[in-house]
């Protein structure tokens, strides 16, 4: 910060919040916490032997946004498929709402951070040639040794916003592979009520 200007500490700031975010976003998109690979067969089984009670719907609701899902749908079951699905189809879209929690400031943080370097090379520079104009010394070491202080920032600039950009394209793609699973696992609740389908145990 001494050397780069009061612009670092915006940018060390976005690192930070990125660093927490991307951390946060790999614990909450585990798969294993998302959709449980053998949450729906005990659902199944539940169901099966007529075993699904109130109580069970709330432990399913609370487990896993995929329990969440199926406890929706589940509960409605009784007032025929569509409202099973329409029930499906709205804790899904919250469900999804969730998972892409904090990826538009992760997006904004690699937006912002290049024009927070680019801004802080281009202050860096006016008071290099202002300097010069002023009568400073002209010399190659001085005027080099300034010109490398305002290029600081657009260094530290794009070494935040590289990896949040990475990262929001990763995230943004694992949560795209889990809506599908999410879909899939819902239309296999669908199925299992309404055509008797069993449901395997994943192992």
């Amino acid at each position: 910060m001494r050397t780069g200007g009061w612009l670092m500490l915006p940018i060390i700031l976005c690192s930070i919040l990125a660093t927490a975010i991307i951390v946060e976003r790999f614990w909450s998109l585990d798969p294993d916490r998302v959709s449980p690979k053998n949450l729906l067969p005990q659902v199944w089984v539940w169901l099966k032997n007529d075993q699904l009670d109130a109580t069970k719907l709330r432990k399913l609701h609370l487990s896993s946004p995929l329990g969440h899902i199926l406890a929706a749908g589940l509960s409605c079951r009784r007032n025929g498929k569509e409202a099973v699905t329409e029930s499906i189809e709205r804790a899904a879209a919250q469900v999804i709402h969730e998972m892409e929690s904090y990826l538009g400031v992760l997006g904004i943080i690699a937006t912002i951070c290049p024009l927070l370097g680019l801004l802080g090379t281009i202050t860096g520079m006016i008071q290099v040639f202002g300097q010069v104009l002023a009568g400073a010394s002209a010399a190659a070491s001085p005027l080099a040794e300034g010109i490398s202080s305002a290029l600081l920032t657009t260094a530290a600039g794009l070494t935040v916003a590289i990896p949040a950009y990475v990262f929001h394209r990763y995230f943004t793609l694992k949560i795209e592979m889990l809506t599908l699973n999410l879909e899939q696992e819902s239309s296999k609740l669908i199925e299992s009520i309404y055509t008797d389908q069993k449901i395997e145990v994943i192992s």
